[in-house]
């Protein structure tokens, strides 16, 4: 699987992809979850797809969106500040410049392709790579995020604890946790996938 990074879409190709992770966005948190979002034109979206933020695209080697996350600089408007206050110690997240937000991450574990023998889909693999990968090419060293219990366990599983920033909450139907996970050399080759690509830069070359 390959993994693209696409902030303000400069090509058709760019473009496609960034309509296709929104498509993504609403078949995961709209239909599958049942969430309450917003979906325009076939894909969802929010206030946060409108401050330029960086998104980490996996396709599989047939071009088929595999799965998708959505990054913006801490320091600025995010949607743990934003959104999810009542997740953090007193509603206040000590961000910095090397810190960066994750959100909307989402995979489409239904792919044939990559779900191989392993208890954890490639693509998942992928994204986690990649949004590693695209952060030290972008001198950032910490990622905040909210997820659900669920995820926190695979990250666990995985070797990627979160770092959780308050006790979780249920938030709608989902049992929510923020917390930070670390961005470094050690973690992108400890989870990257064996047959691993990406558009991001040099590290993917590390044997």
């Amino acid at each position: 699987m390959l993994a693209s990074v696409v902030a303000i879409p400069k090509s058709e190709h760019e473009r496609q992809l960034v309509d296709a992770q929104h498509k993504l966005r609403d078949r995961v948190f709209g239909k599958r979850l049942g969430w309450d979002v917003t979906v325009r034109d076939g894909g969802e979206r929010d206030e946060f797809d409108e401050l330029l933020p960086t998104y980490i695209v996996t396709t599989t080697d047939k071009g088929a969106i595999a799965g998708c996350a959505r990054l913006l600089p801490a320091i600025g408007p995010t949607m743990v500040t934003g959104v999810f206050p009542s997740l953090l110690p007193n509603g206040h997240l000590s961000s910095h410049p090397s810190m960066v937000e994750s959100s909307r991450f989402c995979v489409d574990t239904a792919l044939a392709e990559g779900r191989g023998g392993g208890s954890i889909h490639e693509a998942t693999l992928t994204m986690f790579a990649g949004i590693i990968e695209w952060c030290m090419a972008n001198d950032y060293t910490e990622i905040v995020t909210v997820t659900d219990l669920r995820f926190e366990r695979i990250l666990g599983r995985v070797g990627w604890p979160l770092h959780r920033l308050g006790v979780p909450k249920k938030i709608g139907v989902t049992m929510a946790v923020a917390g930070t996970l670390p961005a470094n050399t050690d973690t992108f080759l400890r989870l990257r996938p064996s047959n691993y690509r990406s558009e991001l830069s040099p590290l993917s070359q590390v044997a």
